[in-house]
């Protein structure tokens, strides 16, 4: 199969909320990048998260293998910096390899569950 998607994609919208209610991991509330390698070859992909008033983040790095999914909680980056909780930030990620990405949250703060999908916005090859 022919590598499917973009080597660039752009979230604009994040914000993990800070609160959580049950229990962890499960009900952490979060955003998770959810990404997609179709190809034959493994994606290595740098993210720069951007703020409202602060420099961006210098790149974090994840790899999907070939013909897999991969699901980072945006929660878990913390190499080279923890990104804060409840501060409205975007997001580019840069890959080697076509891949589809989309960002989901996860909102636990009240005990009825909300769940938000965020398409991206997709550059490149």
């Amino acid at each position: 199969m022919t590598a499917l998607g973009k080597t660039t994609w752009v979230f604009s919208g994040g914000n993990i909320p800070r609160t959580s209610t049950g229990v962890e991991p499960e009900f952490t509330s979060r955003d998770e990048l959810c990404l997609l390698n179709t190809g034959g070859r493994r994606a290595e992909l740098e993210m720069i998260v951007y703020f409202e008033d602060a420099d961006p983040s210098l790149p974090f790095r994840v790899v999907v293998e070939p013909r897999r999914v991969f699901h980072v909680r945006i929660n878990d980056l913390i190499d080279p910096h923890a990104i804060p909780l409840g501060v409205p930030y975007g997001l580019v990620v840069t890959s080697d390899e076509p891949i589809v990405a989309q960002l989901t949250r996860v909102d636990t703060r009240q005990s009825a569950l909300a769940t938000t999908v965020m398409p991206g916005y997709s550059v490149g090859d």
